[in-house]
């Protein structure tokens, strides 16, 4: 049904006319309920109902359309409007009911008998006297009456919660006096309006009125009013209005094509609210705190904002939640964001900037995080304030974390509004030229540009220049920042060595670790540091020299000594920097009292410079590192799966060089354990491709090539490892105990059967570890060297394996002795040596066990106990062969091939080999041909 109507005025005033009013669509169902209810009266019993609603709901246009059909339906129709500018007018509405009744006549062209004018039944003023009252209301119920004596009567009152109280004393009066004549009433109120007068609802209404709640218009309804397609946008139009008619007819009034629907407000909307909202103490003041506050409000910033105490701040928020201008929450907010932003859009603008820097320092104060208290200043146009620059440098780095360079920029441009230094400025332009390199790429050179305009103080331009090469670490970030760097030091270059040399440093560094090429060559960097003096600069001089040493792979005494000057001062932006991290904390983790010192210079409070890095994070994988590198396994793991938790929170784990490294660490660590679901797990979410510009790409390689080789993909695996070290040594990279691919290489290739490569690389690895000479990566060398080196005698094996041993031994490197004493147990009992075996195998398992490395434990303890039934059998044995070994010999003396002997015993043909060669040593044989008279032997001494 769409009937010419008027609808309402949210504040009760005077209706505003509408064509096909929207209050009208989507009101077939509340239309139909008041309908229903006219049988009975008709049948000459009274009936009720009440329309209750919002501000704007529809209400008035409801009880005028009801009107008329009760017209159509032969009832004399009587309306009044209350108003809450009339409220104090006694008897105005009753005097509007008694109008429409007395001049309206009960059937078309025939007109009634003069009856009594309504102000000769209700003055203008109370009556004062009972006996005036008395006949005023009588009068009151005569007219009724009268009128329902000539046909059914219909009652309207629009916004009764507006009524003045002599009115709403006539209603009650009536209404019992009424119940068997035709007459229906019809009231409508405000939802949640409390009655303060005399007078009840349920007295105007009767005991049992239907209610009708009228919501927001459905979408197909919304569209059709706005005459838009019915749609997503039809959806978003409906739920920034709540589907509330008159805000839907304030926002068809500015609908243009590409409207922005979160900005979208009327100010005659806001000031309609705040007008309405003056009858109620402080509620204005309220009204435009949770605006400004938006999300952020809650209830002691509301108060503080609206500069009310808690109770009357409590007493305001009540009544608006009531009547459904505020959501009933622990944190109240306009019911829809169209009557935010309008309230917001009446607010004068210095007025709304003003509350807004306010609304920003009390969220400040309160502890909200920058991109909060960045989105207030961001209102705050044109006032000053210095406190928020660091505020909106903040806010913007966490929004190029969280992928959103857009706000970054808004932030910083904000920030750029303020009163700043040169050196600010500088900084802040260097920080823009970032974020606008990710929105438009061709801007950031410009950016970076301006900022060497502002160069005051060279050594604050060579410091801000540093915190960009630190900050951006890959990808194309670290080739803005790196071209940046190289801008800076061009300028700076003419104040001396001193004035250039840390951002030299700096560039240098991320240089090397951007590309998987030769880094830089290092003497060019040499020339520096003759005229360099400075503490600081002697620092990094060593550092670099560490570093060189590592690359190098020369000395690990001379690695540890340049890394220990490096680490005697205060500067922790050198062992920031992702590759010179990267490469300490793997030539430190076996020193014990550096990795402290390390670390306590990591554990700073400030943020990292690198924004993807959270705080404290350096700190935590160092240690890590260590713990991995002492066999402490469990807690090694502990500190990496916090930090991937929070990379991937941030989303980063694929792009920062850090977090590639943690995710890799983190996936070997998972291989020792023997956790392979969470290796695979974490493996899955790397993006490789994305890892490819990264140093640290190498260490996740290797990585993944020992997952593989642990869960049945051995080719696979030896790709990877050999992948990993074709880079490696492309890089320059000489150090063994980066990753090292070397031994893993090895130890797969023998298991593939390519006993030559595994031979080759093993004695590489040996090299590389004797020339280091830490005695981690030397025991690891050698206990490889030891496996590929088993010629059947075992006595090289041995050697080397027992070496292995003595070098762990006085190391911290429990897990790498548990995989040296594991491989001399097996050894040892392979060649008849039990009882040795036993006791090598018993600190094998038990040093595994500790280590929490589960696979090797296991392998520890099954070759324990085949060692001690190896000696049982033994002891029945003249020649003390194995069961294994007699099978396979007496097997080999009664002709079958070793292939097809493996093939039987399900075992390996290297394997069989070892077990022939044994037992040639035990029978004292040199070869298969003596087998049968050997073993023929043995059977006849033992039968003896």
């Amino acid at each position: 049904m769409h009937t010419e109507v008027n609808s309402e005025s949210p504040f009760g005033g005077p209706s505003v006319p509408k064509c096909r009013a929207a209050g009208l669509l989507g009101r077939d169902s509340e239309l139909d309920t008041i309908t229903g209810l006219f049988r009975a009266a008709l049948d000459g019993r009274a009936v009720s109902a009440v329309v209750v609603g919002e501000f704007g709901m529809g209400k008035s246009s409801v009880l005028t359309a009801a009107g008329e059909l009760a017209e159509a339906a032969g009832f004399t129709v009587a309306i009044a409007t209350a108003s809450r500018l009339e409220t104090h007018l006694s008897g105005g509405v009753g005097r509007q009911l008694i109008e429409e009744l007395t001049h309206t006549p009960a059937d078309p062209g025939s007109p009634r008998p003069r009856t009594p004018h309504a102000a000769e039944i209700l003055p203008d003023h109370p009556p004062r006297t009972e006996r005036e009252q008395t006949e005023a209301l009588d009068a009151f119920f005569h007219t009724v009456r009268h009128a329902a004596e000539q046909g059914p009567v219909f009652l309207g009152i629009d916004n009764i919660h507006l009524a003045d109280p002599w009115s709403m004393r006539c209603l009650a009066y009536i209404r019992h006096r009424v119940e068997h004549l035709p007459v229906m009433v019809v009231l409508t109120s405000l939802i949640g309006q409390l009655q303060t007068g005399e007078v009840a609802l349920l007295e105007m209404s009767g005991c049992t009125p239907a209610t009708i709640r009228l919501r927001g218009l459905r979408t197909r309804h919304v569209a059709e009013f706005l005459r838009v397609s019915l749609g997503r946008f039809a959806e978003e139009c409906r739920k920034v209005t709540g589907g509330n008619p008159f805000l839907l007819g304030a926002l068809r009034r500015r609908l243009v094509p590409g409207m922005d629907l979160d900005t979208a407000g009327s100010a005659m909307i806001g000031e309609v609210l705040r007008v309405r909202m003056h009858e109620y103490t402080a509620a204005p003041k309220m009204l435009e705190a949770v605006a400004i506050l938006g999300e952020d409000a809650n209830f002691d910033l509301l108060a503080q904002l609206a500069g009310v105490d808690e109770i009357t701040a409590l007493e305001a928020i009540d009544t608006m939640v009531r009547v459904h201008l505020l959501t009933n929450s622990h944190r109240p907010a306009l019911t829809y964001r169209f009557v935010r932003n309008s309230v917001l859009a009446d607010m004068p603008l210095a007025t709304r900037a003003v509350t807004q820097s306010r609304a920003a320092r009390l969220l400040h104060d309160a502890g909200a995080t920058p991109e909060r208290v960045g989105a207030h200043l961001l209102e705050a146009t044109a006032v000053r304030i210095p406190w928020a620059v660091d505020v909106l440098r903040l806010a913007a780095r966490h929004s190029v974390v969280e992928g959103d360079p857009e706000l970054s920029v808004r932030f910083l441009s904000r920030a750029l509004e303020e009163r700043l230094s040169e050196r600010k400025r500088m900084a802040i332009l260097l920080q823009l030229a970032h974020a606008e390199f990710h929105c438009d790429p061709d801007s950031a050179p410009a950016r970076v540009r301006e900022a060497i305009d502002h160069i005051d103080d060279r050594e604050t331009a060579a410091f801000v220049a540093t915190a960009m090469i630190l900050s951006l670490c890959c990808g194309p970030d670290a080739r803005l920042a790196i071209n940046s760097a190289g801008q800076f030091a061009a300028r700076l270059d003419a104040g001396g060595p001193d004035a250039v040399w840390p951002l030299l440093c700096m560039t240098y560094l991320a240089e090397a670790g951007s590309r998987l090429g030769p880094p830089p060559d290092f003497r060019d960097f040499e020339q520096q540091w003759a005229p360099l003096n400075d503490p600081a600069a002697q620092q990094s001089r060593s550092g670099l020299l560490a570093l060189d040493t590592v690359r190098s792979g020369t000395s690990s005494a001379n690695a540890v000594r340049h890394f220990g000057e490096a680490l005697s001062g205060e500067q922790p932006e050198l062992f920031e920097q992702p590759y010179f991290f990267t490469l300490a904390t793997a030539a430190l983790a076996d020193e014990p009292a550096l990795t402290d010192k390390l670390c306590q210079v990591l554990d700073t409070e400030r943020l990292p410079w690198d924004f993807h890095v959270p705080k404290g994070a350096l700190a935590t994988l160092a240690r890590g590192i260590a713990l991995q590198a002492g066999g402490d396994l469990v807690r090694a793991s502990v500190h990496y799966e916090s930090l991937v938790r929070q990379f991937d929170e941030r989303g980063v784990t694929s792009h920062c060089p850090v977090a590639v490294l943690c995710a890799a660490r983190l996936i070997e660590t998972s291989v020792d354990l023997g956790r392979h679901d969470v290796a695979n797990a974490l493996l899955d979410k790397i993006d490789f491709v994305a890892t490819q510009a990264l140093f640290t790409h190498n260490y996740l390689l290797y990585a993944r090539g020992r997952l593989r080789a642990a869960t049945g993909e051995p080719e696979l695996g030896y790709q990877d490892l050999r992948g990993c070290g074709r880079r490696l040594e492309h890089h320059g990279m000489r150090f063994p105990g980066f990753a090292p691919w070397r031994a893993h290489a090895a130890r797969t290739a023998l298991a593939l059967g390519r006993t030559d490569a595994a031979t080759r690389l093993a004695e590489e690895d040996l090299d590389a570890a004797e020339r280091w000479g830490a005695p981690r990566i030397r025991g690891y060398a050698l206990t490889t060297a030891g496996l590929v080196r088993d010629d059947g005698v075992g006595e090289e094996a041995e050697r080397l394996l027992t070496k292995a041993v003595d070098v762990l031994g006085g190391s911290t490197a429990k897990l790498a002795l548990a995989e040296a004493l594991t491989e001399l147990g097996v050894l040892q009992a392979r060649h008849g040596q039990a009882e040795k075996a036993i006791g090598t195998l018993r600190l094998a398992a038990r040093s595994s066990k500790h280590c929490g490395a589960r696979p090797l434990a296991r392998r520890a303890a099954e070759a324990l106990r085949d060692a001690r039934t190896s000696l049982t059998t033994a002891k029945d044995n003249e020649h003390g062969l194995t069961k294994q070994e007699y099978r396979v010999a007496l097997m080999a003396s009664q002709g079958l091939t070793n292939r097809e002997i493996a093939e039987a015993l399900h075992l390996t043909r290297r394997t069989v080999e070892l077990h022939l060669s044994g037992a040639y040593r035990k029978l004292g044989i040199t070869g298969r041909t003596e087998l049968t008279s050997a073993l023929g032997r043995s059977q006849r001494v033992d039968a003896d």
